[in-house]
Formats: C-alpha cells, structure tokens, sequence
C-alpha cells in the first residue's frame, strides 16, 4: 500500500504534464480543461493500460506460465491480477457494488481469456474515468476506509504502473521490446 501510495505522489506532477502544464508553461495555458483532475488521471490510466494490453497481446501464449522466479506470479496470472484489480477499483470509483479483485487471475487461464479479460476491464474503467471531477470528489469504500472516488482512479493507475514495470522485466528477460520501449506506429519514436 505505502508503494502505491508513493506512487500517487508521482503521479500528480505527470498529470500536469499529462495536460501540458509545465512550470514554464503554467501562464502560457489560454484555457482551463474541463475536469483537469479525471482526465489527468485517465490520461496515466490510458498510457499505462496501453501498454499492458499491447504486451498481453504480444507475449507468445507458450509464455504465459513464465514466471521469473518461484515467488511471483506468471505472466498470466500478473495479467488476471491486473485485470481483477481494474474491476475492484473501477467499481469503487463509480460507487458500485464491489468486484472481487482476485476473481479473474483464478478463473481465467488461457491467453485468449486473460487478454479478453483484460479488455473487458478496461472497459468497465472506460466509464470511471468518463466522471466529472464533481462526480469523482463523491466518496466510496475502498480497502475498507472511506475515499473519494479520484482517489481509487489514482489508485487504479498506479497499480496499472506498478505492475506495468513487472512486465518490462517479464519481456526483457524473454528477449522481447516491451510496448513502451517500441518505434512508434508512424516511425516518428
């Protein structure tokens, strides 16, 4: 938790950056974003979760029992466990019933079903983080304390980060790029 929480702290100057707010820049920024806080948190969110899903899609399924050493996850199991997390702090953040964080990485197996998961969880968080920041001040029970919703978005995207950088060793230790290390699409990287 206090991992997370340090990362919450990172993640507020990226989400000035995210908005294009340096301190150079501050007073050259002609407009306010409507919803600055959710939509720098879903800008972290988008980033991160683009990642994950490009390297779920891109790890060959024959690795997908590999895990580094005995005391972590596979990668599939990392990709259900961020999955179900997705889920867990999704709902939290839009005042839903709660998901079972746990409830993906136990039933799906295939990389078929943990890639489809994984979707279908970004998904689900698509409309968290569509809330107004006056939506997202509202409060919610999470890790059984009272926070506002935004706090459970942040919270959401660092997990995503945290765990993104487990799968960039998972990758490199299996020779391959991961998807923020790649060109990108227009060679322009």
């Amino acid at each position: 938790m206090k991992r997370l929480l340090l990362s919450l702290l990172v993640l507020l100057p990226v989400s000035a950056f995210a908005q294009g707010v340096t301190p150079s820049s501050t007073a050259a920024v002609a407009a306010p974003v409507a919803d600055p806080g959710v939509n720098s948190a879903k800008a972290v969110w988008s980033l991160m979760t683009d990642y994950v899903t490009k390297a779920a899609e891109q790890m060959p399924e024959a690795e997908y029992a590999f895990r580094p050493t005995s005391t972590v996850r596979t990668f599939g199991e990392l990709i259900g466990h961020i999955a179900g997390a997705q889920n867990m702090f999704c709902s939290a953040a839009l005042g839903e019933a709660a998901r079972a964080e746990d409830a993906v990485e136990k039933a799906a197996k295939t990389k078929a079903a943990l890639v489809a998961a994984l979707k279908s969880s970004t998904e689900y968080c698509g409309r968290a983080y569509a809330q107004s920041d006056a939506a997202s001040a509202g409060m919610t029970k999470l890790f059984g304390g009272d926070r506002s919703r935004m706090f459970a978005l942040m919270l959401n995207a660092a997990h995503n980060s945290e765990h993104y950088g487990n799968i960039v060793t998972y990758l490199r230790v299996k020779g391959m790029v991961p998807p923020s290390s790649q060109p990108a699409a227009t060679g322009t990287r």
